[in-house]
Parts: C-alpha cells; structure tokens; sequence
C-alpha cells in the first residue's frame, strides 16, 4: 500500500511537470492550436454538410413519397379484401434478403368513412385517418411512437379511397448522420495521421533550436565570439543576429570595464603614493612645525584630489552602466544652473571673468532630463575651462540656437590635442593643473545619453567647446 502511494506521487508530480514543461513548449502550443482551429473548422463543415445532406434526404423521401402515393392513387382498390391483405403479407415474409428497416416508408388505404382497407403490414396499419389534412406534408406522430413520421394524404384517381403514405423522420436524421459520419471518417483518421507527421515534421524542424541552445552552453564563459549564421533556418538568423549584437555589445562592455579597472587602479595609485609620502614626512618632522604644516596642507590637498577624482570615477562608472538611474525627466533650466556655478567658480577665480550670455527665449540642447547629470555637464565643462585658461581670461557660458558653449578667451589648442581630449585619463603634458582627465569624458558621455554631440575647435573668441543636439 505504502509503494502504491510513492507511485501515485511520483505519477502526479511528473504529469505536473510535464504539463508545466509543455505549457511553455513552442512545438505543443502549434500543435494544440492546430488541433483546435481544425477541429472547430471541420465541426463547422461537418455540421454544414449534415444539414445539406439532411436537406437533400428530405427532398429526395418526400419526392418518393409522393411518387409512391401517386403509383397508390392510380390503383383500382374496389376489388380488395381482408383475404388480399393476407396474401401479401404472406408474399412479403417470403422475400429472401429484404431490407429489415421497417421504419423506411408505410402506406394505409382508408375509406371516405374511416375505414382501413389496406396496409403495408409494418407501420401503416398505425396511421390514423384524417381527412382534414389533404394535398399537403404533415408531420404527425402516430400511435404510441415517439417519433414524429412526415405523412402525405391523397384521394384515390376515383375519388372513393384516401391513400396515406408515410415515413419516420428520425430514419432521415439518422441516414444524414451515416452519411456524414461515413464522408468524415476518412478526413478524421487523415486528421490524426497529419497531426503525427506535422509532429514528428516540428521536432525535426526544431532541432537547430537544440544544437544552437547545446551549442551557447558549451561555450566557455569568456568565447563571445558571433554564431555562424550560414546554416541557419531564415525564422531562426533575427534570433541569431540579435545574439550577435549582444555578444558584441557585452565584449565591448566588457572590454572598457576592463581598461576602465586598469587606468582607475593607475590614476589611483599615484594620489595614493603622494599621499603616504607626505604622511611619512609629517611623521618625520616632529621639531619643525612649519615643515609639519606645509606637509599637512599638501596631504589635505592630496586627499582632496583623491575625493575628486574618486567622485569622477564613480560618475563615469554610472553613466557607462547606463543602469536606469537617470531615466527620470524633469524640465530643466539652464539659466538657474549655469547662475548658480558661475557664482560658485567666482569666488574660486578672482583674476578670471565669467559670464553668461543667454536669452530668456534661449533654445538649449535638450529642455528635459536629469537634474543632476545636466549640472554635472556644465560643472565639467566650466571647471576645465577655469582651470586651463590664461589668467585675466574671460569666460563665456552662452546658451542659444539649441547649443550650449563655453568659450574661453585668449586660448589655443594644439589640433593634436583636440582629437584626444575625451580620452579617459589623457592630460597633455607639462600641465601644472591637478586633474584625473575623466571631466571631458563624462561631458561628452552624458551628451551622448542626450543625443547631443560634443565639439571642440580653436575659434576667433578663443576655444570653444559646443553642446549641440543631433539631427
């Protein structure tokens, strides 16, 4: 009893997963939608073509009918006796091979008063006489028959006797029903003997699914290389191709995390070696104060540039994620943005001029987005250009046309220069300005989030660094 109960279990949980497994089978849903449309389709047909076959059965009996009473009224019925009834049915048993359906047909012959003078011996003799329903089909039932029959009354050629024939429709209904079930026998078996072969046809033309899914899953985990498309099913190369695209994408995801890692471990480093060397000196210099106070400040300033450039790193690290979060949309407003850092950088220049030049109807590159991002944007760019213009400089922050510049009086630079400025981590040389060289590359990577374009270039005014929306 207790392994009958196991078995049961054991039973019940593989018909779940089964079930479970071919809810979310490709192969099983085409086959039961197919087996569904059809068996809907040919139940439609099937029903269509029982009541045209019906149609044509009733047409056909009641012409019978009524050749057969015609053939009854053209006889001469004086010269008939109960002796007469007696011998023909005799003659009738005696018949080798008849069709034992009694319900086919029956006929009874009457009198004008009622009285039966003959029958067909089978279903006639329960006809009942009606002499009020003349020349027309009537559907009756007859003694304790259940069924209707369709009868037809005629007066005899002499007009001395009603001819009565009749016939029970539920024999109609069930020839209709052979005769369809007979015309769809076939097509049900050949429905069946389909469905197989669209089966076995499915499974076959499935299996490049299985190698291509066998072969992903054998790869190791750093082969990103694209999948041979060339022997692929047409339905099944966009699958791939797409695969394609997403393996180029995670390789070069993967790439610049890597060279990301590495220049951040680089620039890391060196903060890191002044910082434990001018800890070091402050150890050493316990009778100097003013040597342990310059090496202090020095070590304030070190960690403050470790801050910074850790902020920057984790700025860029975000947007290179580009993980959702900066989705959000706001309006934004570039006046109130750029008023407030160039009040902010004012205090920190005071040989430098900054200035805005904006309309109120100004168009910038974009009007939504990030808060955070687009102040981001503009603190890079207005840092960089405080940092790296010649004193007595003047600035310029002008928003119009959809653009956003930043122009810096009085400075060149070198075209060398300028194809490498969004570069991670490249500082030309001999600058004399602390940086970590990722401002620039996180401007241009939040105008990209934006659809905007970054462009530097060596103008009249100076150099001039443009935000401008792409077309």
């Amino acid at each position: 009893m207790h392994k009958f109960k196991v078995v049961s279990r054991l039973s019940t949980l593989f018909y779940k997963i089964n079930a479970k497994t071919l809810k979310f089978s490709l192969c099983f849903r085409l086959m039961f939608f197919f087996a569904l449309v059809s068996s809907v389709v040919w139940g439609i047909a099937g029903y269509i073509s029982y009541k045209e076959t019906r149609e044509s059965i009733d047409e056909f009996f009641d012409t019978y009918q009524l050749v057969l009473a015609r053939q009854l009224a053209a006889a001469d019925w004086s010269a008939v006796s109960p002796k007469t009834q007696h011998i023909t049915d005799n003659l009738i048993k005696n018949v080798t091979n008849a069709d034992e359906e009694d319900e086919a047909i029956g006929f009874a012959v009457f009198t004008p008063d009622g009285k039966m003078i003959f029958h067909d011996n089978e279903n006639g003799e329960h006809f009942r006489f009606a002499p009020q329903s003349f020349g027309t089909f009537n559907n009756e039932y007859i003694n304790d028959d259940d069924d209707k029959w369709r009868l037809l009354r005629l007066y005899s050629a002499d007009g001395k006797y009603i001819i009565t024939v009749g016939q029970e429709l539920e024999y109609r209904e069930d020839l209709a029903v052979d005769i369809v079930e007979e015309f769809l026998a076939p097509w049900i078996i050949g429905f069946f003997v389909l469905l197989l072969a669209i089966a076995g046809l499915t499974y076959a033309e499935f299996r490049p699914l299985k190698k291509l899914a066998f072969s992903i899953n054998n790869r190791s985990a750093d082969d990103l290389s694209p999948i041979d498309i060339q022997k692929s099913p047409i339905e099944v190369k966009p699958l791939i191709l797409a695969m394609n695209h997403m393996f180029q994408k995670i390789t070069t995801l993967l790439q610049r995390e890597r060279s990301f890692i590495s220049d951040s471990a680089h620039e890391l480093r060196t903060p890191l070696t002044a910082l434990k060397i001018q800890l070091e000196i402050a150890q050493m210099s316990d009778d100097d104060e003013q040597m342990r106070q310059q090496t202090l400040l020095k070590l304030q300033k070190g960690v403050e540039r470790a801050e910074r450039l850790v902020e920057q790193l984790l700025a860029l690290s975000r947007l290179e994620a580009d993980n959702g979060h900066y989705d959000n949309v706001e309006p934004l407003n570039w006046l109130e943005m750029c008023t407030h850092l160039i009040d902010e950088y004012r205090l920190m220049v005071k040989n430098k001029t900054i200035s805005l030049d904006m309309d109120d109807n100004a168009l910038p590159p974009f009007a939504t987005g990030n808060h955070i991002l687009t102040a981001l944007l503009i603190r890079n760019l207005l840092d960089n250009a405080v940092k790296y213009s010649p004193d007595n400089a003047h600035i310029t922050l002008k928003v119009a046309e959809g653009e956003f510049t930043v122009i810096n009086s009085d400075t060149v630079v070198d075209e060398a220069i300028l194809q490498r400025l969004t570069e991670r981590f490249y500082r030309p040389a001999g600058q004399k300005e602390t940086g970590s060289g990722l401002g620039l590359a996180i401007a241009q990577r939040i105008a990209e989030l934006y659809h905007c374009q970054l462009n530097f270039e060596n103008s009249a005014d100076g150099f001039r660094v443009t935000i401008k929306a792409l077309s």
